[in-house]
């Protein structure tokens, strides 16, 4: 029988698939992603999002868009250019995220606080510069949360020196359910289409902010979230929120 060709059908199915079975997997790590996140706010703490590649797609979900939480920084490679004072020429290296040593310089950037939270995504896990961050983080003492695809990250080798991957050294970890190489439609002549690690890693960030949110008002607190800026007042309303971590919050450069 000849092999059906996929389409915008075939994805929608499994793309429904994935996320009922990552909601179902990651219901116990949700909320303990989700009280680090809280208790993070509530400290006056900013959470850290960093991802390299397409994992930055998720990093953008996190920080710095509307209805998401205002303490928030987006910490990326191109920091080391906009931010660092590095040649632009580094960011022409298409294995630049595999190249060690460069969370030293992206984590002094950021100048987190002891009570800030990171997030750290990567659909592999293994990569460098992911590694050497979640290292970083985690030995100066801040609570780390990982959003990885446990079955990839366990079917390629550990690239880090250390031998270690990014779930190794997380609190808490979010399982994305992604397929080693993250695509889920076969081809007829082998190979697959469609990659679908952005929107699970996306339902399990916006489910984590959610549960977040309402553990802090249950506790009391004013959640110090963003409306759009589009909507009128959007604009000046956040400006108030995020003067109170003036200096604090950075959105891949800015």
């Amino acid at each position: 029988m000849a092999q059906v060709a996929p389409g915008a059908a075939q994805f929608a199915d499994a793309a429904r698939t994935a996320a009922d079975r990552v909601v179902g997997a990651n219901k116990d790590a949700v909320v303990a992603a989700a009280r680090l996140i809280a208790d993070c706010v509530a400290a006056g703490g900013v959470i850290h999002a960093f991802g390299t590649g397409h994992s930055q797609a998720v990093a953008f979900e996190l920080a710095g868009r509307a209805g998401g939480l205002v303490p928030t920084n987006r910490i990326a490679l191109v920091d080391l250019v906009l931010r660092g004072g590095e040649d632009p020429a580094v960011l022409r290296n298409p294995l630049l995220e595999r190249s060690p040593g460069l969370a030293d310089r992206l984590y002094e950037l950021a100048a987190p606080r002891p009570q800030d939270l990171f997030v750290i995504v990567s659909n592999s896990g293994v990569n460098n510069t992911v590694v050497d961050m979640a290292l970083k983080a985690t030995g100066a003492g801040h609570r780390l949360v990982a959003l990885t695809s446990l079955e990839h990250t366990h079917a390629v080798p550990a690239l880090h020196a250390s031998g270690r991957r990014l779930a190794d050294l997380a609190d808490v970890v979010l399982d994305n359910g992604a397929p080693a190489g993250d695509a889920v439609l076969p081809l007829p002549d082998g190979g697959a289409l469609c990659g679908v690690s952005t929107l699970t890693s996306c339902l399990l960030i916006q489910m984590t902010v959610a549960e977040a949110v309402s553990l802090l008002l249950a506790e009391g607190h004013e959640p110090p979230v963003y409306v759009s800026a589009n909507l009128p007042g959007g604009h000046e309303r956040n400006a108030l929120l995020e003067a109170r971590y003036e200096g604090r919050l950075h959105r891949g450069g800015h």
